[in-house]
């Protein structure tokens, strides 16, 4: 039996198609990941199916008696608890404990007490605390009214509530945007157990790939469904892209033989019945199918002056507000050369030790040493509020570059895909992986040695995200993550420091292994014991083979920019001397030797650039590689 029928479904929104004609069946227990750019019409998507908006064509069928579930747009707000604010999601137990209140007839109380027993009401409280403890929240905040806490942590207790139904099908988007590490790796746990059907609208890729079976990609108003996990559907789209490029290389090449008879001989009568075929027959042909090719999104950090090291340390450090110590104990290192992400639930501290090496916080206690020549970098999340909503881009860039040229301040914009036009777009009209964009722009203007990113792929897409990290294995400096997205963690980080319970210690193992000390399954996890965050053995022997290899990737790197550098050069040169050729006024008047000459130049402009062209793409292949 099918839980829901998507069939020949058309929508538009404020008259832009989003999509066209699309079909989609998702059968009892099957989880579909709907993936696509930004604005391509997920959300919406969803939106129809709960109902909200209606579509243009087409149909849309739930099962009958399937519950479905979703996150409301509003968080949860009220004088109630938080586990009661989740037990009142099933609105057939809170019902039938009310009406038991009533003290009915006997008849009625034995039906309601069996009715109970059979959607497992006695159980449901401790089913709701595990959920919500899972998200975040302990006994203590479980106890306490929505009404004190913010917009983010509510949002956790509408997925909470939606969790808790465990309806027939369950769509959730973008869910782990509010969440930390530890709520997200707890969040795919309960999805790959969750039996029932799911829609994900994600961009977190590991979530995509531990916990959906199929996904349904939508671009330009088409949506097509891929069976099994995002690594699967990027094979197999990449090898239908191919396959589409050398069929249309294949059908170009035939249409231009027949055409070229055509041209040949359709002014001939000896010919003119086999042209007129020949015409026939390219009509026959199937048209060339084009393929939009994705914009591929690039980031590029500036390249850092190298330091001695270390860059910075601590010596028995403690870091706190006004009088409370949040942190102690800290014997800490950092070198140019360190990739390390902070593990830890969130209001363990991960933030506080963020801005102390940020220098937006002093110690209570201890020393510190930080190279004099040390720039920061420092992502943090919550600084889109402080952007001007009516400035642009390219005006905070100037503000905070006063002395930059418009080209300069325009050139570090481009770094991160933000051009000519989004530059100079009103804040207010950007989106979220704009403004993400915008900050990255603004914290690496100086290139810096140290890049703290707090929680830097929220509204990033999946593209941008995989920019990100090419640009990072990039990045000569050190890296401070604080990010759920364990993706990105594994990708970037070649150290894991774990803080809780007021200090920070060295976690000798992999997200693996974490995932197992949080769920306690699974291979066993090294504990980490309290105290300095010293470097194992292997850790630091991988840490230092990744640097090397950096390193010893910085002269192609340079070679490259050469490279490119030399190319537009002698492309410009090609160009002038190609329109001078086209020119009819050069061939007029005795004027051989300068025809003569601009075509010697071109002729040998054409071989140096073939050259150039053939060590770069053997260059650019091996750092792909690499």
């Amino acid at each position: 039996m099918t839980v829901l029928a998507i069939r020949d479904l058309t929508l538009r929104i404020a008259g832009r198609l989003l999509l066209e004609n699309a079909d989609l069946i998702v059968d009892p227990g099957r989880k579909v990941g709907l993936v696509g750019r930004n604005g391509a019409g997920k959300s919406t998507l969803l939106k129809c199916i709960t109902g909200e908006i209606q579509a243009d064509g087409g149909e849309i069928r739930l099962a009958a008696r399937a519950r479905m579930g979703h996150v409301a747009q509003e968080a949860p707000g009220g004088p109630e608890s938080l586990l009661e604010t989740v037990l009142a999601a099933d609105t057939e137990r809170a019902g039938l404990l009310a009406e038991a209140e009533g003290h009915p007839e006997p008849h009625r109380m034995a039906e309601i007490h069996e009715r109970l027993i059979a959607i497992g009401a006695d159980s449901a409280p401790s089913r709701a605390a595990t959920i919500l403890a899972g998200l975040g929240f302990d006994a203590a905040a479980q106890a306490r009214p929505s009404t004190e806490f913010s917009g983010g942590w509510r949002m956790r207790v509408a997925l909470a509530r939606v969790l808790f139904l465990e309806p027939e099908i369950l769509l959730l988007d973008e869910p782990t945007n509010h969440l930390d590490l530890e709520a997200t790796m707890w969040l795919e746990g309960w999805l790959q157990r969750f039996s029932g059907a799911a829609i994900v609208v994600s961009h977190d890729r590991g979530l995509l790939e531990r916990c959906v079976d199929a996904i349904a990609h939508l671009d330009r108003a088409k949506l097509t469904l891929y069976p099994g996990a995002f690594d699967n559907f990027v094979r197999v789209r990449t090898e239908r892209q191919a396959q589409m490029a050398a069929q249309n290389e294949k059908l170009a090449a035939e249409r231009a033989h027949i055409q070229s008879f055509v041209d040949r001989f359709k002014a001939k009568a000896s010919k003119a019945r086999q042209a007129q075929s020949r015409i026939k027959a390219l009509e026959r042909m199937p048209a060339i199918e084009s393929i939009v090719e994705d914009h591929v999104t690039r980031f590029a950090f500036p390249e850092p002056a190298e330091l001695a090291p270390p860059v910075l340390s601590i010596s028995q450090g403690s870091i706190g507000y006004d009088k409370r110590v949040v942190l102690k104990g800290l014997d800490l290192r950092l070198d140019q050369d360190d990739r390390i992400a902070l593990l830890g639930a969130n209001g363990n501290g991960k933030s506080t030790l963020a801005k102390l090496f940020a220098g937006r916080l002093e110690l209570m206690g201890g020393t510190m040493f930080r190279s004099p020549k040390l720039k920061v970098g420092y992502f943090a999340q919550h600084q889109t509020d402080e952007l001007d909503m009516e400035g642009t881009p390219l005006t905070h860039m100037q503000a905070v570059m006063p002395r930059a040229t418009v080209q300069q301040c325009r050139a570090q914009l481009a770094r991160f895909g933000l051009d000519v036009e989004r530059a100079t777009t009103k804040i207010s009209a950007c989106s979220g992986g704009e403004k993400a964009r915008l900050l990255l722009a603004l914290c690496t203007r100086e290139a810096p040695q140290l890049l703290i990113l707090d929680e830097p792929t929220n509204h990033l897409d999946i593209d941008a995200r995989d920019g990100l990290v090419k640009a990072l294995a990039d990045y000569n400096g050190a890296v401070i993550l604080i990010s759920h997205d364990p993706h990105l963690v594994e990708l970037v980080a070649d150290r894991l420091w774990l803080v809780g319970n007021g200090v920070v210690a060295n976690f000798d193992g992999d997200l693996d292994d974490y995932r197992a000390l949080l769920g306690g399954g699974g291979r066993k996890a090294s504990r980490p014991e309290p105290g300095t965050a010293a470097r194992g053995g292997d850790r630091n022997a991988d840490k230092k083979g990744q640097a090397e290899t950096r390193r010893a990737l910085a002269p192609l790197k340079e070679r490259l920019k050469q490279l490119e550098a030399q190319i537009a050069k002698l492309q410009d040169e090609a160009t002038v001397i190609d329109r001078a050729l086209a020119d009819p006024r050069l061939y007029a008047g005795n004027k051989s030797d300068l025809v003569n000459r601009a075509t010697t130049r071109r002729a040998v402009i054409a071989k140096i650039l073939q050259g150039l062209e053939t060590e770069w793409l053997e260059l650019t292949e091996k750092l792909e590689a690499a």
